[in-house]
């Protein structure tokens, strides 16, 4: 039986030190806030805005909302980007995508300070990612798989690490971030030949496949790590990852359970990114 990677011990963690910064910050007469940019009444991006207000409430954190009309024209909301750029009250910024179709929406999120992209929205953000210049901020999620394996205390000096998954979203983040942590990728995707025999070879497996259950019990061998970053609803209503947990659980060492797992330290991950802009304005 494979040790669960838990995300609430992760999380429980990167809270204590995120309370510690906050209260570091308030002594200095600084308080670190979010600022929230929705377009429209999205479910998924008000389930998402609860959840980060509630985590922001929990850690110290303030959170000023900025809502919009679903039809707002593309130079109102630029606008809006550009007077929360000149905020200085205002440390992070979260906007929801995808924005509806008549908004361009590549001009949009680069119009946004990197200094302020808590979720690497602009290129410049990206760009940190690749070179290691503290330009912006990597994307929370990629970032909550590499919570975890600190946390864990899972050293992937030297080890070989396949990245299942090559979006700007998590893939690729994650392989430069592997890197960084001096382990040796390999980028799987969907014209990947035979890609059992190749995962096979790996320590680390961060899946971002965007599938559920695509991952089976021929993709892994017993000793692996499997970091589970898919979220999708199965045929009887249930959120699962993009494994398949009950095939791969009993031969791998360790694993991320869906839910329970990578998604729930994002949150944290996201409003740690926000006390740390806060901190670099201040130096």
């Amino acid at each position: 039986m494979a040790k669960q990677l838990l995300g609430k011990e992760v999380t429980a963690s990167l809270n204590e030190r995120i309370k510690a910064q906050v209260a570091g910050l308030q002594e200095k007469g600084i308080q670190p806030t979010l600022g929230i940019i929705r377009v429209g009444e999205n479910p998924s991006d008000l389930s998402y805005e609860r959840g980060a207000t509630k985590r922001c409430e929990t850690l110290g954190v303030a959170c000023e909302k900025i809502v919009l009309p679903e039809d707002v024209s593309q130079e109102e909301l630029l606008k809006v980007i550009d007077d929360v750029n000149k905020n200085d009250k205002i440390h992070g910024v979260l906007l929801f995508r995808p924005l509806p179709k008549h908004l361009n929406q590549a001009v949009i999120e680069n119009a946004l300070d990197p200094a302020k992209d808590v979720d690497c929205m602009t290129d410049g953000s990206m760009s940190g990612v690749f070179t290691g210049k503290k330009i912006g901020f990597p994307p929370c999620t990629p970032q909550a798989c590499m919570e975890i394996l600190d946390f864990y205390n899972i050293d992937c000096t030297g080890k070989k690490a396949t990245v299942i998954g090559r979006s700007l979203v998590v893939g690729k983040p994650a392989a430069m971030m592997l890197i960084k942590k001096n382990a040796t990728v390999t980028v799987c995707h969907t014209r990947t030949v035979d890609m059992p025999s190749v995962t096979r070879e790996a320590d680390i497996i961060i899946v971002a496949a965007g599938r559920a259950g695509v991952v089976g019990a021929e993709y892994v061998r017993p000793g692996q790590i499997i970091i589970d970053v898919g979220i999708n609803m199965n045929e009887e209503g249930k959120l699962c990852g993009d494994v398949d947990f009950a095939a791969v659980e009993p031969i791998v060492d360790a694993i991320t359970p869906v839910p329970g797992g990578v998604g729930s330290v994002t949150t944290s991950v996201l409003v740690g990114h926000v006390v740390e802009a806060a901190a670099r304005m201040s130096e």
